[in-house]
């Protein structure tokens, strides 16, 4: 049985591309897209399944860190690893003052995320 895969992203053509890139591995039977820290919020409620986030930091509406803030003060969500892809690496420290598992950089690249895939799954 695979993973779901929740992916935060405000660009369409990021969500896209993290949907190819996680089609091609066996671990993830499901990934669902977020537009938003919002959107994305209301998805976990709906969706009590996932196993995974990938989450953007720069984002209208409710920015990655605002998310998990919000997301980590709910003790029941303490169990879903949220692994933060930027461009930006001095939001690192913050992302993970804030309850995030992992850091990525973008442009993502399979070989750095399926590693991460595998050991937070």
């Amino acid at each position: 049985m695979g993973i779901k895969v929740l992916i935060v992203d405000d660009d369409f053509i990021n969500r896209k591309l993290l949907q190819t890139l996680l089609k091609k591995n066996p671990l993830v039977s499901e990934s669902i897209e977020a537009e938003n820290g919002s959107d994305a919020l209301d998805k976990v409620k709906k969706n009590p399944d996932i196993a995974l986030i990938l989450l953007d930091i720069m984002m209208p509406i409710l920015d990655g860190v605002e998310f998990l803030k919000i997301f980590r003060s709910d003790m029941s969500n303490a169990h879903i690893p949220v692994i933060v892809l930027s461009t930006d690496d001095t939001r690192k420290t913050e992302v993970f003052n804030n309850g995030a598992n992992d850091f990525l950089r973008k442009p993502l690249k399979e070989d750095d995320l399926f590693p991460k895939i595998t050991q937070w799954s």
